[in-house]
């Protein structure tokens, strides 16, 4: 059984989600906050139907600066980028198929001097010039040489320096504790090459740190320990963002409802489940002008939230009528 009724929309959904009707058609359905993917990487995929598929915000986590810094920066979906990869020379992902040279950056120094070839401010600086949010980091043991403890800690000081937060993308053994240690902000994927250990979780919560799930894009092994590690990490207070490596893989450009799954079955419900979709990192507000907008009833029960939501579309925010 479906229904529009406010109060348990709110139960279901948290305080975001409301009745609403498009004013031009009189179509019924929900109205929520604008929608992030926070893991994309747009020169993999043509960007153009996010919106008609409910995704009003992405943020790309390895692309050419000066192309990213082209886009126009007031479009639907509204981008957040991190620039090149930075990582160890001859690291991960430097020549794979997928990586052109423009998207990644060989640091190989801890020089804080600026435009020092190699330096690890160069390299930031660089990414910051051309408008990142982000600072993205490689520590893939698993695909080639990861930074030294020295260089990542320079590189992440050198991302505070401006302000930036720093998200690592870990694979191989040791390699989120490295991340952790270091003090970077998010993983760009819920570890998945092996399973933390509980205090491990637990420091990456009171460190604060996000996770991007990305669940979806591993096979059944891989899967299984990422959604573990998940599923600990939320239970103990950490925040989980939505993001399914788009550009990686065959995927729906749009909601992925199989993404929403696992993070339910990994004890994001409801609402915890509507917020990974739209906590507004890296910026501090949420999109403005734009709403998302799921025509129809709402479902009853959080089991059917993730494939309700794979319903979901943009609209301009004056073309809702709230009920």
């Amino acid at each position: 059984m479906l229904h529009l009724d406010p109060f348990a929309l709110r139960e279901l959904l948290g305080p975001d989600a409301a009745p609403a009707r498009r004013a031009i058609t009189g179509e019924q359905g929900v109205a929520l906050p604008p929608l992030v993917n926070h893991h994309v990487h747009l020169h993999l995929f043509d960007p153009a139907p996010l919106a008609e598929h409910g995704i009003a915000g992405v943020v790309d986590l390895g692309g050419d600066p000066v192309a990213l810094a082209r886009r126009h920066a007031d479009g639907i979906p509204r981008v957040a980028y991190a620039g090149a990869f930075l990582t160890a020379p001859g690291g991960y992902p430097v020549g794979r198929s997928w990586a052109p040279d423009a998207i990644c950056r060989e640091v190989r120094s801890t020089s804080t001097l600026a435009g020092a070839p190699g330096g690890a401010r160069t390299a930031v600086d660089e990414q910051a010039g051309f408008g990142a949010s982000v600072i993205k980091v490689s520590l893939n043991a698993t695909a080639g040489p990861v930074f030294d403890d020295d260089v990542l800690a320079a590189v992440v000081a050198a991302a505070r320096e401006r302000g930036l937060p720093v998200v690592a993308h870990v694979e191989g053994e040791g390699m989120a504790a490295r991340a952790i240690a270091a003090g970077a902000d998010v993983l760009s994927h819920a570890p998945f090459s092996e399973r933390l250990d509980d205090e491990l979780v637990a420091a990456a919560v009171v460190q604060g740190q996000r996770w991007i799930s990305t669940m979806c894009i591993h096979g059944p092994g891989d899967r299984e320990v990422a959604a573990d590690n998940v599923a600990r990490f939320a239970a103990a207070g950490g925040r989980v963002l939505y993001g399914t490596d788009i550009g990686n893989g065959d995927q729906p450009i749009g909601v992925n409802a199989d993404e929403l799954a696992l993070l339910d079955a990994a004890g994001l419900r409801g609402a915890a489940l509507l917020a990974t979709l739209t906590d507004p990192w890296p910026r501090d507000e949420r999109i403005d002008g734009v709403l998302t907008f799921v025509p129809g009833p709402a479902p009853i029960e959080a089991a059917h939230v993730p494939a309700w939501l794979a319903g979901a579309t943009v609209v301009p925010e004056e073309e809702l009528i709230r009920e």
